[in-house]
């Protein structure tokens, strides 16, 4: 098999990229770097699927929390949203599916969301699934933190994961999408953020998956 590890910089995988460099874990890998946010994301992966296809993509990254977990968390995904597609009106922010721009089944999409099919996967990994938002700009408006509290109701938020599960599910790539906490949403002070943790533990748990992988066939990839 072909496992592409995906995220948006370096420093937040380097670890992970030393082990592939320096160990044989049975399957070809390969690093893609796709810069910061969901458009930079989108454009990486299918630029990347077009030179060649992968047989499976794990992305890792770090996230900020809602649900105040302790730094250097590390979580699965299982579902993503796009957070902040749509427009403020009248007091409340509205999405594509309120606005009727797009269905809430419409491919790649389920009920609203984009669900990572791959049960098998997400066991593998070890870690607790969980549900994630993805926005363009990181939520800090405490009005905005709260309707997306409870709207999607979602653990961690990243820049690119909505853009990751999106691609990935329209091209039917098995994927993974993988997060460390580094802080909680809201808090700019970043004394208060524990980033090293995050990468840390990100490193540790995506070694541990890659070395999991390695024993691994593409009955794996079975939704």
């Amino acid at each position: 098999m072909y496992i592409l590890l995906a995220a948006a910089t370096t420093f937040e995988i380097q670890p992970t990229a030393d082990f592939l460099t320096n160990r044989n874990i049975g399957h070809e890998t390969g690093i893609l770097i796709t810069g910061v946010g969901a458009i930079a994301t989108t454009h990486a992966l299918m630029r990347q699927i077009g030179r060649r296809r992968p047989d499976m993509i794990i992305q890792g990254g770090i996230a900020g929390c809602f649900t105040h977990r302790a730094p250097g968390e590390v979580v699965a995904i299982k579902e993503d949203s796009l957070g902040d597609m749509g427009v403020w009106e009248d007091g409340r922010f509205k999405t594509l599916f309120d606005l009727n721009l797009a269905g809430p089944g419409t491919a790649p999409f389920t009920n609203s969301l984009l669900i990572n099919p791959y049960k098998k996967l997400l066991t593998l990994s070890g870690l607790e699934p969980v549900r994630a938002v993805t926005v363009n700009e990181i939520s800090t408006n405490a009005a905005r933190i709260e309707w997306i509290q409870q709207n999607t109701a979602p653990v961690v938020e990243s820049m690119e994961g909505g853009g990751f599960h999106y691609v990935c599910l329209l091209e039917h790539i098995p994927f993974l999408q993988i997060r460390s906490v580094s802080n909680d949403i809201g808090v700019r002070d970043k004394t208060k953020w524990d980033i090293k943790a995050a990468i840390t533990n990100l490193n540790s748990r995506l070694i541990d998956l890659f070395t999991k992988l390695g024993g691994q066939n593409e009955t794996l990839f079975q939704s």
